[in-house]
């Protein structure tokens, strides 16, 4: 259970990464709103998870789905570049986070 909700947290941690982007600096209610729901459910996921995962592995892992997910959506949804480079930097951070997990 506890791995489930730090991935769960983790995907939330895109959610609110794109919703600050879209907030345009505080300035826009809907946008703002959820990224400070998506930050406080994220945040508490995370620190649900951190009960029984080891820290460093646990951030390792919540930081890593949150930046592997927002990249991808940026690549799918927003039109940024899906170079091969940047698809290869992607699978070394997944692949690192399954190392840590693997170790822990």
């Amino acid at each position: 259970m506890y791995w489930f909700v730090l991935i769960v947290s983790g995907l939330l941690e895109a959610v609110w990464a794109v919703a600050l982007a879209k907030t345009e600096g505080f300035t826009r209610l809907g946008p703002s709103l959820l990224f400070g729901g998506a930050l406080v459910v994220s945040m508490g996921g995370l620190a649900y998870g951190l009960r029984e995962i080891p820290v460093g592995t646990g951030y390792a892992v919540w930081v890593a789905v949150g930046a592997v997910t927002t990249a991808v959506y940026g690549m799918i949804a927003l039109g940024e570049p899906a170079s091969l480079a940047r698809i290869l930097c992607l699978v070394l951070i997944v692949s690192g986070v399954i190392g840590l997990k693997l170790v822990s």
